[in-house]
């Protein structure tokens, strides 16, 4: 291909891209928000899973908010912001991850957290959904309990949901 047809064919792509009507803000997070969005909410995600731990809602909803207000330019509302956040955590649980073939005793135990998350996104409402499960889980070791082993494990959990909620909503991932 010659000089002439290859910048021809590169003014023609920036032109179009230039063009299209959508525009996004992508920044070094990784996020990629429209420009008309300006403000985000999250409201408190309750417990309901039949195993509740004490310190899981408040974790949970205020990592979230943190994580919006560290990595994207949006500012953040009491209700109804251009990203609004809802739900609640559905799922807290222990069982057991592996166990030993000889003994047929656990060597590990896994603590799985999952959340139901609806997003509306009040600028682009196709992107907005309902009811999206997330779930993320840690194993540790079975001779543990685990009321030893919440206060380590759930802020790494809460991380993983946490990153997995912005990835789908502000990486569209």
């Amino acid at each position: 291909m010659n000089r002439f047809v290859k910048h021809t064919l590169v003014l023609v792509c920036a032109v179009l891209l230039a063009a299209c009507g959508y525009k996004v803000n992508y920044s070094l997070s990784g996020a990629s928000i429209p420009v008309a969005a300006k403000t985000f909410s999250v409201a408190y995600f309750p417990n309901n899973a039949p195993m509740v731990a004490p310190i899981l809602s408040s974790t949970l909803t205020d990592a979230l908010r943190d994580k919006f207000a560290r990595q994207t330019r949006l500012e953040q509302v009491d209700e109804g912001g251009d990203f609004a956040f809802e739900g609640a955590i559905v799922g807290y649980s222990s069982v057991t991850a592996s166990v030993s073939g000889t003994t047929e005793t656990a060597l590990l135990n896994r603590l799985t957290i999952s959340v139901s998350v609806t997003f509306t996104n009040a600028v682009e409402e196709s992107a907005s959904f309902q009811n999206k499960m997330f779930s993320a889980y840690q194993d540790y070791d079975s001779s543990r309990l685990l009321n030893e082993v919440e206060g380590e494990l759930i802020p790494q959990i809460v991380d993983q949901l946490v990153t997995d909620i912005y990835q789908a909503t502000a990486a569209n991932w």
